[in-house]
């Protein structure tokens, strides 16, 4: 077989490796033709909040953990957690130093005020902790009692409906992990969290007894979003990947495993239609 190497063959070869060149060159320098490499996002969370977000043997671990990692996944964007308090997180989100938050946030129309969110992906309402010899019939037994709640929270906005702003027995911690303490050591009477946290306490704790009360006539339901600084620019990316994983199921296997029941989807979607605040 005989090799074609004129010297017509040799320039239209160049001429075609010139033109792919110019071609790729023109493509990166608009943008096209190749991903854009996206940047590495800093995501706050307060690892003090089983079964959401929580340290188990020196690694942060939980349901938001796990709805965080499918987002970004489906987002295509690398991510790094740092844990740090509750009033932190917040205050830096509103000076985005965090590309978001996480960690059972619930999207009220005040925090809409100062911050971006996703749609829900937690549906939760608020329960009442007491030891087993006090007895409450309703949220508004409250009025009588010393109670412990998350300090800036709407388990705290909740009781305050109740008992009153700056009431004296109003005592707010830093975590609601210190507010059931504080009710098993006897210096409140009653705690207020999240219906999901008191019954995450009671089953790693089977042996203490305790009574438990969701008034839904005064505790709505509330929607837990990933927060974002006002103007995010990934908002939109990463609000579409969690409403994709929502759709494709994978949402409904990170709740089974961490909650241990089918998650209500369509209440969620219901909710980010009207808004969630």
């Amino acid at each position: 077989m005989k090799k074609w190497t004129s010297k017509g063959a040799v320039a239209l070869g160049l001429t075609a490796v010139l033109a792919f060149t110019s071609a790729c060159s023109q493509e990166e320098a608009s943008g096209g033709g190749s991903e854009t490499e996206k940047k590495t996002l800093v995501v706050g969370t307060d690892a003090a909040y089983a079964p959401f977000t929580y340290m188990d043997k020196g690694e942060i671990v939980g349901f938001d953990i796990d709805v965080v990692d499918a987002v970004m996944d489906e987002a295509g964007y690398e991510y790094e957690i740092k844990n740090m308090g509750w009033d932190g997180l917040f205050e830096s989100t509103r000076q985005a130093q965090l590309d978001l938050a996480v960690c059972a946030i619930t999207i009220s129309g005040e925090r809409q005020e100062t911050f971006d969110f996703s749609s829900p992906y937690y549906q939760s309402t608020h329960m009442i902790m007491t030891k087993e010899e006090t007895k409450v019939d309703s949220a508004n037994d409250l009025k009588h009692m010393a109670v412990g709640v998350l300090n800036a929270s709407t388990g705290q906005i909740a009781a305050e409906k109740i008992m009153g702003q700056n009431n004296p027995n109003l005592k707010k911690y830093e975590s609601d992990a210190v507010s059931i303490m504080s009710m098993k050591n006897g210096a409140v009477q009653a705690s207020v969290a999240d219906n999901t946290v008191v019954t995450e306490y009671m089953k790693n704790n089977p042996n203490e007894k305790y009574n438990t009360l969701t008034d839904p006539e005064t505790f709505g339901s509330e929607f837990y979003g990933l927060m974002f600084p006002k103007g995010s620019e990934v908002a939109d990316d990463l609000d579409a990947a969690l409403k994709t994983i929502i759709e494709n199921g994978t949402y409904a296997e990170i709740y089974e495993k961490w909650i241990g029941s089918e998650p209500d989807t369509a209440a969620l979607q219901k909710a980010a239609e009207q808004g969630a605040a």
